[in-house]
């Protein structure tokens, strides 16, 4: 039996196979393989992270949003000894303060004593919407290694191929890392989805789904973070074993008076008992210079801290805070542009949450 579904596999595969070898590469479609961070699994779009009944009934800039492929992943094993990737982008987006590779591009990684390390990042085309780029070379063949391939950050990915040796065969993964099922569901702003990592993989999110080797949902939506109802039902309908609200940048207070707590109304009517974590909007580097923007993160965040502590007093004793204080380091140089994270500024976030996120986990 386990011969004749192995055969049946192998041959889904090849049938969607690229049937050009160019360079020496077998190329196979990655539409079968296991995709992490995504609360759309059965969206025409395969590497969307809204499902199709969403398009009609929220904003054009969130389903448009929803199109770009940040935090997910694809899981796969190969015992190749190089790898190459082609894809397509559907949008050939590109910004002034962020690098196409986080763009555009994709970041490989494997599994090496339990633990996931980069390997290479997947560069994109300047010129179209088609790119092809080599990962890594001159491996030791023959040996069986468990990859897992981070999509864009800022664009959405239409089609998605692995190259390997003509010898080499591309396999599921066998191991359950991250683990999948009950995902930590993030929702926030363009900072949640992944602006402006320089590769996909230093995105907060995916930096915590490695450390802590389980599935993050990433549901940021640049500029457009507005605690609408229509996603907080999205977040509803899942399994989730924490919910985290990090959109303050992208509401202002009024918003938050008005919004906020039927988002979290929504939520607790599925999901009692799931904690909820409450994270403060960072006291951005500018805010030492501009007393607008200074006073504008200080209201925020204390209306926001005035709401969590009235659902607390309530009677929700799953809601959690998390403070900013600090987050991003007290020498300032963890931003791009006063705002968006570096890599440092990702990395030292997910520092920050790691071990508050870990104490809310119940399983």
């Amino acid at each position: 039996m386990k011969r004749l579904l192995y055969i049946a596999f192998i041959s889904i595969v090849l049938i969607f196979a690229d049937s050009a070898i160019a360079q020496g590469y077998k190329y196979y479609n990655l539409d079968c393989f296991p995709v992490l961070g995504t609360l759309a699994p059965n969206a025409t779009a395969r590497y969307s992270r809204l499902p199709d009944e969403m398009k009609d009934s929220i904003r054009s800039d969130l389903w448009g949003l929803g199109l770009h492929s940040a935090g997910l992943a694809v899981r796969f094993r190969s015992n190749s000894s190089r790898l190459s990737a082609k894809w397509h982008s559907r949008n050939k987006f590109n910004m002034n303060h962020m690098t196409a590779t986080g763009i555009r591009g994709l970041d490989l990684y494997v599994l090496q004593d339990s633990i996931w390390t980069t390997v290479s990042s997947a560069r994109p085309s300047f010129n179209n919407h088609n790119s092809t780029s080599t990962l890594v070379t001159d491996m030791k063949p023959g040996v069986m290694r468990e990859y897992m391939l981070y999509l864009s950050l800022y664009d959405g990915v239409d089609s998605l191929y692995i190259g390997v040796d003509s010898s080499a065969v591309v396999m599921p993964p066998v191991l359950n890392l991250p683990r999948v099922g009950k995902p930590i569901i993030m929702y926030g702003t363009s900072i949640l989805q992944g602006g402006c990592a320089t590769r996909p993989g230093m995105a907060h999110t995916n930096i915590l789904q490695r450390q802590l080797q389980r599935e993050v949902v990433n549901l940021g939506f640049s500029g457009n973070a507005r605690l609408d109802p229509e996603i907080g039902r999205l977040m509803a309908d899942s399994d989730a074993s924490l919910f985290v609200l990090d959109m303050l940048p992208n509401c202002t207070a009024d918003m938050l008076d008005e919004r906020l707590e039927n988002f979290v109304t929504i939520l607790r009517n599925k999901h009692p008992e799931t904690p909820i974590l409450f994270v403060e909007s960072p006291m951005f580097p500018i805010s030492r210079f501009s007393t607008e923007v200074f006073e504008t993160l200080t209201e925020k965040n204390a209306r926001f801290r005035k709401i969590y502590e009235r659902l607390v007093e309530a009677g929700d004793a799953n809601i959690h805070y998390f403070r900013s204080e600090d987050i991003l380091g007290v020498d300032y140089e963890a931003t791009v542009d006063n705002y968006h994270f570096t890599d440092t500024g990702f990395q030292r976030f997910a520092d920050s949450m790691l071990p508050v996120v870990k104490s809310l986990l119940k399983d």
